[in-house]
């Protein structure tokens, strides 16, 4: 299969062929499903790495050579010649995914963006001529005449920012101030009624803003297709991927336990207090208290015992302890007992089920009675404070914790909070509950190793 590229506006060498495709026409080819969702997938493991290594505040330099990683290690194909399809492909499938509410297509657009500019950068200066052609910019290099006129105003502004002078052979473009807001901003551009002047080497501004405009308007087109027709044409086949796509779990399975074998019921109290995030402490809590759990928040704790060990007899004798203060034991076995067999696959489809994912934990919506969902998003500033107390957080850990909520950074605000109670470090990050109990227990271990 091949991609066949419009043709360039801009000559340039005839053997010059960009690897960055600026994704104008969804490509006329036959994909396998299979490829469909895992070329996906591996875009998504990009794009969320880029989004977390954000979050987590890394500078420039450090952004630049994650995302040259992220790439490098998921966006290969053993087939050399389908990495340019894998690409684009894996693009517009993600276009679908994330096209269908506002906060998708703005989380979509931003980190996009972001790689789109990380790419361009890396192309060679021809490759990125030919691709500012398929944009059909309407902008020509300024004259010489027009250079001499403002060389010391340009040498003024390379100056100021540490970059050589310009020479008499300098490719500079003249363009409405607007297109080039983050050049603007950084005064790194000679302004002069309304125009800046912009260097070949900072054209990526350029590009990008008009990138960025374009994606955005594509993601609101994209939108009114798939409501209007695909979502319907395709439910027995892409709308189950495509829906699941954007709260799919990318990190290691934690359906059965592996570095800590099992927990018992005599341990559960403790483990609790020392290891459990703050979703499934709260949840802990409320069934200690209330001796009852609505469904939402017996799927959500009732797997995450699971996956840190608890086994069916013992997850049995627990929840029939708590909750037969409440309904009594009669009812316990005749409307409890079968979903709890059923979450470890013994009962029904025998499906060996496996604990939420933050990503699924973070976009549940419970309703008034419920207490599952992530106490991050759903919490009060007011009772998240009183939480995070209760696990001795405090201080700047608690203001750095809360500003990290108020910009929706819920995961990162969660791996905050394994830091201060732990004091170590969590350079991965936590995406799941169970990552959060695994890595909480390695540490008390090394601290605390077993005597023999």
């Amino acid at each position: 299969m091949e991609i066949i590229r419009s043709q360039r506006k801009i000559a340039a060498e005839p053997d010059v062929t960009p690897t960055l495709s600026l994704y104008r026409s969804a490509p006329s080819l036959e994909v396998r499903l299979e490829d469909f969702e895992l070329f996906a997938l591996d875009r998504l493991r990009v794009l969320k790495g880029i989004s977390d290594g954000l979050s987590r505040g890394k500078k420039p330099d450090e952004m630049e050579k994650l995302v040259s990683e992220l790439w490098r290690t998921h966006m290969r194909h053993q087939n050399a010649s389908e990495v340019i399809n894998k690409d684009i492909i894996s693009h517009f499938v993600l276009r679908l995914v994330y096209c269908r509410t506002e906060d998708l297509r703005k989380w979509f657009l931003s980190i996009e963006t972001i790689l789109f500019r990380h790419r361009f950068r890396l192309e060679s200066f021809d490759a990125q001529r030919m691709l500012m052609g398929e944009f059909n910019l309407p902008y020509k290099a300024l004259s010489n005449a027009e250079f001499e006129n403002v060389k010391d105003k340009l040498n003024q502004v390379a100056r100021s920012i540490n970059q050589p002078l310009p020479t008499a052979g300098a490719i500079f473009f003249k363009v409405p101030f607007e297109e080039v807001p983050d050049l603007v901003a950084g005064r790194r551009v000679f302004m002069l009624k309304g125009y800046a002047y912009v260097a070949m080497n900072q054209v990526v501004s350029l590009v990008v803003t008009q990138f960025r405009s374009h994606l955005s308007k594509a993601l609101v087109l994209t939108n009114r297709k798939w409501t209007s027709t695909i979502r319907e044409q395709e439910r027995d086949r892409l709308t189950p991927i495509v829906e699941a796509l954007s709260t799919m779990y990318l990190g290691p399975d934690y359906s059965q336990p592996k570095e800590f074998a099992e927990i018992s019921i005599k341990d559960i109290d403790i483990v609790a207090n020392s290891s459990f995030p703050l979703c499934m402490r709260h949840l802990f809590e409320k069934l200690r208290e209330e001796h009852h759990l609505k469904h939402g928040g017996r799927m959500q704790l009732g797997l995450f015992l699971k996956g840190v060990g608890l086994k069916l007899d013992d997850a049995l004798a627990f929840w029939k302890a708590e909750f037969s203060q409440k309904v009594g034991s009669e009812r316990f076995d005749k409307e409890y007992a079968y979903a709890i067999r059923h979450n470890y696959g013994k009962e029904g489809k025998r499906t060996d089920y496996t604990p939420y994912s933050c990503q699924k934990i973070i976009t549940s919506t419970p309703a008034v009675g419920d207490h599952h969902g992530c106490p991050y998003r759903h919490f009060g500033e007011q009772n998240l404070r009183a939480a995070l107390g209760k696990m001795g957080v405090g201080g700047r850990a608690m203001d750095d914790i809360l500003e990290k909520v108020q910009n929706r950074h819920y995961q990162l605000a969660c791996t905050l909070t394994f830091e201060a109670v732990h004091a170590s470090s969590c350079d991965t990050g936590i995406n799941h509950p169970n990552q959060y109990f695994s890595e909480s227990q390695k540490i008390f271990q090394s601290k605390n190793p077993p005597t023999t």
